[in-house]
């Protein structure tokens, strides 16, 4: 009996692909090894990070491992890598190393245990900020792009205006100013719905409206426009995360609305409103994936320009007030003493260039892999 023989096709050749098919993030992830300046980038984060994570364990609680509000005046302007004179200091005031690694300040604190818990600090205002700014970016930014066409009236600006208020009120502990604004807020919308004469006029489209407010707070310097409300309210590193926040999403708005106005007349965006899928599955399921490639590149390089914000705030003496440490008041402590122990100054400075370079070169390696044309040019 003869063994069957197999057979040989060679259109199945022509069909197998030529090369084993990657993943999207095997593509990614290959263009980010393959860019050395935004994988050093990535490096660098990633060690701050951990760095910033273990500064909160470790300089926190009532027994830290390193102390950065321990006071020994007895050993105050000691350079890097100096060792401490054991003989006048007691033994809770001996550095955990054994060694003062960054030196320490005029009050005798040691800069390494004070430069750990900055890291946290700027970490924490760094994202945050980022994280307020990208939500109201990205809610303003689709509201303009899928509504635009959309017109508002005066009692819309109406209960805008009344619901700004109430939040402001009850912020500022003013609760009986807030029940008004809320109690006129409920009356104002119900006439809206009810569309009483004097609040139906239409006035201009929702695009128009947010793109113009978008303006008017590009007109002013950001920098200065924190400093000044940064210096109205109470001293707070909420308070700074905040204002930070909400004075930088205009970026992530124009980048979201003009995403959106080119997707929503795509193909499969018109399909899904034939199917009757609701306006939010629309825009958080097929439109908002599809949108946020340049919002988290930004986001990203955001997140370094809040660290900068933070700092110079700090060094300016409006940031978040003693007893945390941040890089930005070590290094404005240093400046008095910038000739008799440079130290001060250097170690938080060369720390906020490094991980503020880190994270802008790790944005640029972001954009160039979420953006289609150079994946597929790498490829």
């Amino acid at each position: 009996m003869q063994a069957p023989t197999a057979t040989y096709s060679f259109s199945e050749d022509l069909e197998a692909p030529l090369a084993p098919r990657k993943t999207r993030v095997q593509e990614a992830w290959g263009m980010l090894r393959s860019n050395k300046l935004a994988f050093t980038g990535l490096v660098i984060f990633l060690i701050f990070f951990v760095i910033a994570v273990l500064g909160v364990f470790l300089t926190s609680g009532t027994n830290p491992v390193f102390d950065p509000a321990m006071v020994r005046l007895q050993e105050k302007l000691r350079p890097p890598l100096s060792r401490p004179r054991v003989e006048v200091l007691s033994p809770e005031q001996v550095p955990t190393l054994g060694i003062y690694l960054f030196g320490t300040d005029d009050l005798g604190r040691d800069v390494f245990s004070r430069m750990l818990q900055g890291a946290w600090v700027s970490l924490t205002v760094g994202f945050v900020a980022v994280g307020i700014s990208v939500l109201i970016g990205i809610f303003m930014g689709g509201l303009a792009g899928y509504y635009g066409n959309a017109f508002v009236n005066s009692g819309h600006i109406s209960c805008v205006i009344l619901m700004s208020l109430t939040g402001i009120f009850l912020y500022l502990g003013l609760p009986l100013f807030s029940l008004f604004s809320a109690f006129a807020f409920a009356i104002v919308c119900y006439l809206s719905i009810k569309q009483v004469a004097p609040l139906s006029i239409p006035i201009m489209s929702i695009d128009t409206l947010i793109m113009r407010i978008v303006d008017i707070m590009l007109c002013f310097p950001s920098f200065f426009l924190i400093l000044t409300v940064v210096a109205l309210l109470p001293a707070s590193m909420y308070n700074i995360m905040i204002v930070i926040g909400l004075t930088s999403w205009m970026g992530a708005a124009r980048f979201v609305r003009a995403e959106f106005l080119s997707l929503r007349e795509q193909d499969f965006v018109m399909a899904a409103k034939a199917l009757g899928l609701r306006d939010l599955r629309i825009i958080f399921r097929h439109m908002m994936p599809n949108a946020l490639g340049p919002v988290l590149v930004s986001a990203t390089i955001g997140i370094a320009s809040a660290i900068l914000t933070e700092a110079g705030l700090s060094f300016l003496g409006f940031g978040v007030p003693p007893p945390h440490a941040t890089w930005g008041n070590i290094l404005s402590d240093g400046k008095r003493f910038i000739f008799d122990a440079p130290w001060l100054t250097f170690v938080p400075g060369i720390a906020i260039l490094i991980v503020v370079l880190a994270f802008n070169l790790f944005g640029e390696g972001l954009r160039d892999i979420l953006n289609p044309k150079l994946r597929e040019r790498s490829i």
